[in-house]
């Protein structure tokens, strides 16, 4: 489900979180269903408890998951979400245009390296 890269520069909680998120933005995990423990998830990656917390306390802050209190934390209805994060996505790929733009690059070759994979 979640594998870590000890090479990322990012700190673990920061990945943890980012994985969770796309993982929840891409409807693997539905809304309302019930999220790993932070005891489960920090056994089964080997790392400590507390860096899971973090990360579900991020997720919770914005909005992806939700806790009851006794039962665990559960996804949230991320319909709004998607939106934000579509928006997000299409606004660093303004940047990113802007930027090739006016390093000379042409938007066909722009079209092509993205229809590529992004593999130059």
């Amino acid at each position: 489900m979640i594998l870590i890269d000890y090479k990322d520069s990012r700190p673990i909680y920061e990945q943890i979180f980012d994985k969770l998120r796309l993982l929840i933005l891409n409807g693997a995990l539905k809304a309302d269903e019930k999220m790993p423990s932070v005891r489960t998830m920090a056994m089964e990656l080997s790392i400590n408890p507390n860096t899971i917390q973090r990360s579900y306390s991020e997720l919770e802050r914005q909005g992806y998951i939700y806790t009851v209190k006794g039962r665990g934390n559960f996804v949230s209805d991320i319909g709004k979400l998607r939106e934000e994060y579509r928006k997000e996505i299409f606004n660093r790929l303004d940047e990113v245009c802007a930027s090739a733009g006016n390093a000379g690059i042409t938007g066909e070759e722009l079209i092509e390296h993205i229809r590529g994979g992004g593999k130059q």
